[in-house]
C-alpha cells in the first residue's frame, strides 16, 4: 500500500517541480511583457501575438507533441527493462525532429506573408514570422532531449531549461523590440505608414524566441552529454532478447505522435481561428484594421499573458502524469492510475480556481500595477471579469486531455476536441455576428469550448477505467473558498487603495487574498490532518490552525 502510495506521489513531485518551474518562467514572461508592451503598444502587441500564435501551431504539428511522445514510449519500454529499445526510440526521434524542424521552418519562412495577410488579416506581423521561423527546428531538437528525460520520470532538466530559455527571452526581446523600434520608426517615416514602426518592433521581439530556445537546446545537449556513460551502462546491461527494428520504432511513434499532434492542433487551434475570424467579422462591420488590432492586442497581450500563469499549472502535470500513467497501464495496474489521476485533478483545480476568482475580483487593479495602460482599463478589466470560468475549464481540459494520453486511448482526445471545435465555431459566429459582443464572443465562445472537451474528457475517462470523479472536495468547496476570496479581496483593495496607492493595495490584496483561501480550504475540511501534515512545513501550519480553533 505505502509503495503505490509513493509511486502516486512520485509524479507528483516532479510534476510539482515542473510546475514551479513553469510558474517562475510564466512570472519571468510576465514581468518582461510589461516593458516589452510599453515598447509595442496594443497595435505592436497584436503583430507580435500574431506571429507567436502561428509559430506555436507549427509546433504542435512538427514537435510540440515530441517530449510526451517519447516519454510514453521510452516509459513503457523503460518499465519493461527495455532500455536498448528505450535508447533506439530516443535515436529514432531526433531524426525525426530534424527532418520535421528543418522542413517546416522553411515553409514557415517562404509563406509568412500568405499565412499573416491572407489568413490573420495582419499582413505586418509576416517580419516577425520570418524572424522566429528558425526556432522551429530548435525547439523540435530541443523537445527530444526533454522527452528523453521525462520518460526517464525526472522533469528537472525540462524545468531548468525552461527556466534559463524564459530569462534569456525576457532579455533578448526587450532589448530586440527597443532596437528595431528605432529600425521601425525610420522606415514608417520614409513609408508614410505608421504601423510599420510597431511591427518592426514585435518583430525584435521574436527574435528573443530564437535565442532563447537556442540556449535551452545547447543546455539539454550538455545536461545529456553528461548523463550518456550511466544511459549507455544501463544499455549494456539490457539483455533484452527482441530488438525492435528502426522502421516499426518510427511506426509506432508516428502512431503515437498523430493522434496527440492533432488533438493538440485543434485544441491549440482556437486561437488562430478566433484571431482569423474575429478580425475578418469586425472588418466587415466597419472596424479600421488598427483598431481590431488594439482590442486583440488587450486580449492576448493583457488577459491571455496573465491567464497562462495559473494554466501553467495543469500543462506542467500534463507532461509529468503521461509517462507515470503509461506505466501503470502497461502492468494493467487501474487502481494507481484512478489514484494519480484523482491527485492530478484535485490539485490543479485547488491552485487554479482561486486565481480565476482572484483575477476576476482585481482585474483593473492588477492590469493597471502590471502594464500601466494610458487607455483601455475597463475594457481589459471586463475581459478579465469574462474570462475567470475561461482559466478553470482550460485547466480541466488539457490536464484530462494529457491523462487519456497516459491511458494509451490517444484518438479520444483528437473526437473530443474536434466536437467541441466545431460547436465553439458555430457560437463564435453566432455571437459576433448577431449578439455583437466583440472580444466578448471569443472569450463565452471559448469557455463553452473548453467545458464541451472537459465533459467529453470526463466520459471517456469513465468509460475506460471506470473512475469516478470526486465533487465536492474538489470543485464545490475551494469554488466556494475562492467566492469568499474574492469579496474579501476585493475589499481589503478598496480599503488600501483610499490611502495607499493602486500597486501597494494589490499587493497586500492578493497576500490577505491567499490567507482567507487557505482559512476557507481548512474551515470547509477540504484537506484532512494526514494530507496538511505530508505538505512543506505542515506540522507548524496544524499548530497554526489548531490555535485558531479550525482543526481539532
Amino acid at each position: 500500500m505505502n509503495s503505490q502510495k509513493n509511486k502516486a506521489n512520485s509524479f507528483m513531485v516532479q510534476g510539482t517541480i515542473l510546475a514551479a518551474a513553469s510558474i517562475i518562467a510564466k512570472i519571468i514572461g510576465l514581468v518582461y511583457r510589461i516593458p516589452l508592451t510599453g515598447i509595442l503598444g496594443d497595435e505592436g502587441n497584436s503583430y507580435y501575438s500574431t506571429a507567436n500564435d502561428i509559430y506555436t501551431i507549427i509546433l504542435l504539428i512538427s514537435s510540440f507533441s515530441l517530449p510526451m511522445a517519447i516519454s510514453k514510449l521510452m516509459a513503457e519500454r523503460i518499465e519493461k527493462g527495455e532500455y536498448r529499445n528505450a535508447n533506439r526510440v530516443f535515436i529514432c526521434a531526433v531524426r525525426f525532429a530534424v527532418v520535421a524542424g528543418l522542413g517546416l521552418s522553411l515553409i514557415t519562412y517562404v509563406f509568412s506573408g500568405v499565412l499573416t495577410k491572407y489568413v490573420l488579416h495582419f499582413e505586418l506581423a509576416k517580419y516577425g514570422l520570418r524572424v522566429i521561423a528558425p526556432a522551429i527546428l530548435v525547439f523540435a531538437i530541443t523537445g527530444t532531449f526533454r522527452g528523453f528525460f521525462q520518460g526517464l520520470g525526472t522533469m528537472v532538466p525540462t524545468a531548468v531549461s525552461q527556466i534559463l530559455e524564459q530569462i534569456i527571452n525576457a532579455v533578448v526581446s526587450v532589448v530586440c523590440a527597443g532596437l528595431m523600434l528605432r529600425y521601425g520608426l525610420k522606415v514608417a517615416r520614409q513609408m508614410q505608414n505608421p504601423s510599420l514602426a510597431p511591427a518592426w518592433a514585435a518583430a525584435g521581439g521574436n527574435f528573443g524566441t530564437v535565442v532563447s530556445v537556442t540556449v535551452a537546446m545547447l543546455f539539454m545537449m550538455i545536461v545529456y552529454a553528461r548523463y550518456r556513460k550511466v544511459f549507455a551502462k544501463q544499455v549494456r546491461q539490457d539483455h533484452t532478447g527482441q530488438m525492435e527494428a528502426s522502421g516499426a520504432i518510427y511506426t509506432v511513434l508516428m502512431q503515437t505522435l498523430w493522434p496527440i499532434v492533432l488533438s493538440t492542433v485543434l485544441y491549440n487551434i482556437s486561437t488562430v481561428l478566433d484571431q482569423g475570424i474575429f478580425s475578418s467579422v469586425l472588418g466587415k462591420q466597419g472596424y479600421a484594421q488598427q483598431q481590431y488590432a488594439v482590442i486583440w492586442g488587450i486580449y492576448v497581450g493583457k488577459f491571455r499573458v496573465l491567464m497562462n500563469v495559473p494554466l501553467s499549472l495543469a500543462s506542467c502535470l500534463g507532461p509529468a502524469i503521461v509517462p507515470s500513467l503509461a506505466g501503470d497501464m502497461s502492468k494493467r495496474d487501474r487502481k494507481d492510475a484512478s489514484r494519480k489521476i484523482s491527485m492530478a485533478i484535485r490539485y490543479t483545480m485547488l491552485l487554479t480556481i482561486p486565481c480565476a476568482f482572484g483575477l476576476a475580483a482585481l482585474g483593473g487593479p492588477v492590469i493597471t500595477m502590471l502594464f500601466h495602460p494610458e487607455t483601455g482599463v475597463p475594457l481589459a478589466a471586463g475581459i478579465m471579469q469574462a474570462g475567470a470560468l475561461m482559466i478553470i475549464t482550460y485547466a480541466l481540459s488539457t490536464l484530462t486531455t494529457s491523462i487519456l494520453q497516459g491511458l494509451g486511448h490517444l484518438k479520444e482526445p483528437l473526437i473530443n476536441c474536434g466536437i467541441a471545435l466545431v460547436i465553439h465555431v458555430i457560437f463564435l459566429f453566432f455571437l459576433l455576428r448577431s449578439a455583437n459582443l466583440n472580444i466578448y464572443a471569443v472569450i463565452y465562445s471559448n469557455v463553452i469550448f473548453a467545458l464541451v472537451v472537459c465533459v467529453l474528457n470526463a466520459l471517456t475517462i469513465r468509460r475506460y477505467l471506470g473512475y469516478r470523479q470526486e465533487y465536492v472536495r474538489t470543485f464545490i468547496l475551494p469554488t466556494i473558498a475562492a467566492v469568499i476570496m474574492a469579496f474579501g479581496t476585493y475589499l481589503v483593495y478598496r480599503f488600501f487603495n483610499l490611502f495607499a496607492g493602486n500597486t501597494i493595495s494589490v499587493i497586500i490584496a492578493i497576500l490577505a487574498g491567499a490567507f482567507i483561501y487557505a482559512v476557507g480550504l481548512v474551515a470547509f475540511h477540504v484537506f484532512t490532518v494526514d494530507e496538511i501534515a505530508a505538505m512543506p512545513k505542515g506540522k507548524s501550519i496544524i499548530r497554526f490552525f489548531r490555535k485558531m480553533g479550525l482543526l481539532r
